[in-house]
């Protein structure tokens, strides 16, 4: 009997040893038996590319319209010259070439210089002529055109049948012309000019025409 007890008692001492040997450690960290399923990372996107900077532009007033290309030299240039025919008691022939430059279509300023020779029938005498002079024509139509000149001429002034002497007589003569389109860029002209100076040594009368003839090149 007390054998079976000294038995009994050892059994028990081992169950409790094992019991207490299998029993968890409460103090020891706590085990994680979570699954833990892998993560697959998210694609890598690229960046989005930079946007074109937008630019924006103040509302400017536009520029003026190109003034148009002016014409050359060659074709604001005209030249030519007068033909002076005149018969009766003094006989008249002269030329006078004249160049003129268009600062406009309608308005011109040129110059002219020549020669005439005159004959007095009255004293059987003849003289030599020569001068210059400075113009401004404006078309009023394609034809037609006012002229102003003032002019300059160095005259044979007779003082007797026999002796003479020279003198410059000036002329401002006023009027108009006419001119006609003869072939390509040349122009025939005529003027009908009034001297409103009637210097004492000029050959013409008061209110007497003076008419002269001519022929331009891009006129």
């Amino acid at each position: 009997m007390r054998r079976f007890l000294v038995c009994a008692l050892a059994v028990c001492a081992l169950d409790a040893t094992v019991v207490r040997a299998q029993a968890p450690d409460s103090t020891a960290a706590p085990v994680d038996t979570t699954v833990t399923k892998p993560v697959t990372p998210p694609p890598v996107t690229p960046p989005p590319a930079a946007a074109a900077p937008v630019t924006t532009t103040a509302a400017t007033t536009p520029p003026p319209a190109a003034a148009p290309p002016s014409k050359p030299l060659s074709e604001r240039v005209y030249y030519g010259g007068s033909v002076i025919l005149s018969f009766g008691d003094v006989t008249r022939i002269g030329n006078y070439p004249m160049v003129a430059y268009k600062f406009t279509p309608k308005l011109s300023l040129g110059v002219e210089a020549g020669y005439e020779w005159l004959k007095y029938d009255n004293i059987d005498q003849t003289a030599n002529n020569y001068g210059g002079s400075v113009f401004g024509n404006y078309r009023i139509l394609q034809a037609l055109y006012a002229h102003a000149e003032y002019q300059l001429i160095n005259y044979e002034i007779f003082t007797s049948p026999t002796t003479s002497e020279r003198d410059w007589v000036p002329f401002l003569l006023v009027g108009g012309g006419y001119s006609r389109l003869m072939g390509r860029n040349t122009w025939a002209y005529v003027e009908v000019l009034f001297d409103v100076l009637n210097d004492d040594n000029s050959p013409y009368d008061d209110g007497e025409p003076i008419i002269s003839v001519g022929v331009g090149v891009g006129f």
